[in-house]
């Protein structure tokens, strides 16, 4: 009889790592970021992503397949609502992680993991910004030789 692979588990059992992510999903969506360890926040990354993802698209389809998961229906609809069209120009890495002291009683690695709430700058925009800069800087390096100028005639 085949049985299944068994790889990595966070919580010991199958059903309880699943619960476990989707308990931590559920909080990274309410608080927008969390404090776990750092093998939980690996875990977490894709699965969190992957909801993101179903929630950007927006159908009915994808907020049942969210609904299995996420047990909380405010924050399903936070999920729909806020934070997938703030993502929907951006393809993926939604999420990051952000590694921190060990916790105090047993040294275990923490991290924080947090949606990315930056949106992207575009090279275009940022290019333009640059010229404005330097368009700017000049004017200004103009006008002060011919400020002190100024002042040497008025002594």
């Amino acid at each position: 009889m085949p049985k299944p692979k068994k790889g990595a588990r966070l919580g010991g059992s199958a059903s309880h790592q699943k619960a476990i992510l989707a308990n931590l999903a559920t909080s990274l969506f309410e608080h927008g970021r969390i404090q776990t360890t750092e093998a939980k926040a690996k875990f977490l990354r894709p699965y969190a992503e992957k909801l993101v993802t179903k929630a950007k698209a927006g159908s009915l389809a994808d907020r049942r397949e969210v609904l299995k998961v996420i047990r909380n229906k405010d924050v399903v609809h936070a999920l729909f609502a806020e934070i997938g069209p703030f993502y929907a120009d951006r393809n993926g890495c939604y999420t990051r992680i952000v590694k921190t002291m060990p916790r105090k009683g047993d040294n275990a690695p923490m991290a924080i993991i947090e949606l990315v709430k930056e949106k992207t700058v575009t090279s275009e925009a940022s290019r333009a910004t640059r010229a404005a800069a330097s368009k700017k800087a000049a004017a200004t390096k103009a006008e002060a030789p011919a400020d002190t100028e100024a002042a040497e005639d008025e002594n």
